[in-house]
């Protein structure tokens, strides 16, 4: 810290302290009740000053070690500064270093969180790409293999494997468009039994191909959503119960409602979900056990059902006995104010 610069710090000072011993100056030599000389105020003013000036070189020699050490730390250049300060000399720079610390600290995590997504988001596209490869590579495989069988077999099949990579690219899309929800959304009453079964028929290769039953009942019910994001809710809850639930098994849909909710309950008598990760099942790129035993996930589906129930004013919870039944429930609050949906 230069001398130079911490006297044009204080110039206010300086230029206070000139301004009140001129005033007490004028004040002692006018008085006529006092009878002070010129010299006496001359030799006033002078020792004032001296005692003034010897305050700001004793300040600026307290000071200049702290500020050195910051100015070293700035020309340097040097790695983790935050804990590299030198300690505060006043409780100026105690308050200055804690708001130091808490915004670097804040930025930290801030950075943290960016390189958190970066990484979730490369891990998503690796696992989606190995995903939609598998489709694909049917799809040849059904090509390659064609002859002879019958042209609706062959088309059957081939459109069952353009349904899953629509889903896909569908499920990718709407990953890609979350942080931008507020922008492209209209909440409307809709009726649950049309998006029952426009889902159900979107899936309808898969429903026959496993042989699965499907149980629509008391679906009558309207709720106060956006269709379009609500039927892919619907989608990405009844693709994974597909999924899990073995051939001839049964899927129920089915509505119902009190004095608080109405709720959308889709439940499989599938392989259900193991006790130590039923409470993950919502967290982006989680699979579990089921999706590493035979079962491939990018463990998108759920994560993305839930962040955007959450976005729509809604909720959903999720029930599971290993090896019985795996029930997911959509709850559509009646006192929601959906002028405040999350952004």
């Amino acid at each position: 810290m230069k001398l130079k610069r911490y006297l044009f710090d204080k110039r206010f000072s300086i230029v206070f302290f000139l301004l009140l011993m001129v005033f007490i100056s004028l004040v002692i030599y006018l008085d006529g009740a006092v009878k002070v000389s010129f010299g006496n105020v001359l030799y006033i003013d002078f020792v004032s000053t001296v005692l003034f000036l010897a305050y700001l070189f004793g300040e600026f020699s307290y000071l200049a070690k702290y500020y050195r050490g910051i100015e070293d730390i700035i020309i340097n250049q040097e790695d983790d500064i935050i804990n590299r300060l030198p300690e505060p000399k006043t409780y100026e720079q105690s308050l200055y270093m804690e708001l130091l610390r808490n915004v670097y600290e804040e930025q930290n995590n801030k950075i943290e969180l960016l390189y958190d997504n970066k990484r979730e988001n490369q891990e998503f596209v690796t696992s989606w790409v190995h995903e939609i490869k598998t489709p694909i590579a049917v799809s040849r495989l059904i090509i390659e293999n064609s002859g002879g069988k019958p042209v609706e077999d062959i088309l059957s099949s081939f459109e069952e494997e353009l349904d899953k990579i629509d889903n896909y690219v569908e499920q990718s899309l709407y990953y890609s468009r979350i942080d931008s929800f507020s922008k492209d959304y209209l909440i409307d009453d809709a009726e649950l039994e049309k998006i029952i079964k426009a889902s159900v028929k979107k899936q309808a290769k898969t429903f026959i191909n496993k042989r699965i039953r499907i149980q629509i009942e008391d679906s009558t019910l309207s709720v106060t959503t956006d269709k379009k994001w609500l039927g892919f809710i619907v989608d990405q809850i009844l693709a994974n119960s597909l999924k899990y639930t073995k051939e001839g098994g049964r899927i129920k849909i089915s509505a119902e409602k009190n004095e608080r909710e109405k709720r959308l309950v889709i439940e499989d008598n599938g392989i259900g979900i193991k006790a130590e990760d039923i409470g993950r099942v919502f967290e982006k790129g989680f699979t579990g056990c089921n999706g590493r035993d035979g079962y491939k996930s990018t463990g998108m589906g759920l994560y993305l059902a839930k962040s955007l129930a959450i976005k729509l004013g809604h909720d959903i919870s999720i029930d599971s006995v290993y090896g019985e039944y795996t029930r997911v429930t959509i709850h559509f609050p009646k006192l929601t104010d959906y002028f405040k949906v999350a952004k």
